[in-house]
């Protein structure tokens, strides 16, 4: 598999409108965006984010509101404050969710956890999902067929659901979700299940996707970050406290900190005293 370019930071000068012929500057765009969850709790508190082409890796303690957001991103959840803005459309709002169907079918999505019947085989549950998607009838088989090799499932295209590894369960979650050649690709602990060479390919599919695609990837693996990905966001307590390359996280951690890469040390400094970079980057 080539390893495509990565996309620029988010750092950097250049915008996702200066490299692509697109109406809208990024592909994601949030600005003083809130999500309740229940009554009471704000899961995403007043976040301003913007990302464009590239990779870009969500990391975050349990309960930082990681997955609330990547639930927002795909028009699951409605904001409760705020704006959000997905490839120049604005998400929510009193028109509601309903209205976003076009704009569906240009994202991809997998979550934590998806159901499937147990009887489909890996071909037939893509499929569905294609057709979910409303990708063309007649373009369905190729597509299904080219996500499924991406994975590298072509050789299981049609064992059943049920007869699979939980990794592999995992990787036609991934081919689903990038059945429809999506602009925006959010990824909710997407290496959850996968043994060790099945991570170094996803990550090559991921630095691949990058190229042309706007990726989010929710992960608790800060070496799948490290790796894959040109830009980093950490969350903690429903807020942004930081944005940017993974050499500028790891510039923050030091020899007391635990982590076993510079790059763990500098998130384990970061969250110990996230108010040291707030308004930094």
């Amino acid at each position: 598999m080539t390893i495509g370019k990565a996309g620029p930071t988010m750092t950097s000068a250049v915008s996702a409108a200066d490299i692509a012929p697109t109406a809208y500057a990024w592909e994601i765009l949030a600005t003083g965006l809130k999500v309740r969850v229940g009554r009471k709790r704000m899961a995403v508190d007043g976040l301003d984010l913007s990302l464009g082409t590239g990779v870009h890796g969500l990391l975050g303690p349990n309960g930082a509101g990681k997955t609330t957001l990547i639930r927002t991103l795909a028009t699951v959840l409605r904001p409760t404050e705020g704006t959000l803005e997905l490839l120049g459309e604005s998400v929510g709002g009193v028109a509601g969710m309903g209205e976003h169907r076009a704009l569906r079918r240009r994202i991809g999505y997998l979550p934590q956890e998806f159901g499937y019947y147990k009887r489909f085989t890996v071909r037939e549950f893509v499929e569905y999902m294609a057709w979910l998607k409303e990708v063309p009838k007649a373009e369905i088989p190729g597509a299904v067929q080219r996500a499924v090799e991406r994975v590298g499932l072509a050789d299981r295209a049609d064992e059943r659901m049920k007869a699979l590894s939980g990794g592999m369960v995992r990787r036609v979650g991934i081919a689903q979700a990038i059945v429809n050649d999506p602009t925006i690709l959010l990824l909710d602990e997407p290496t959850v299940g996968l043994d060790p060479a099945q991570r170094l390919r996803f990550r090559e599919l991921l630095q691949e996707l990058g190229t042309d695609t706007c990726v989010l990837v929710s992960t608790h693996l800060v070496e799948d970050v490290a790796a894959a990905c040109t830009d980093v966001v950490v969350f903690a307590e429903g807020r942004l406290v930081f944005q940017g390359p993974p050499d500028e996280l790891a510039s923050m951690g030091g020899p007391e900190h635990p982590g076993d890469s510079p790059l763990e040390r500098g998130y384990s400094a970061l969250l110990l005293n996230p108010e040291q970079v707030r308004g930094t980057w």
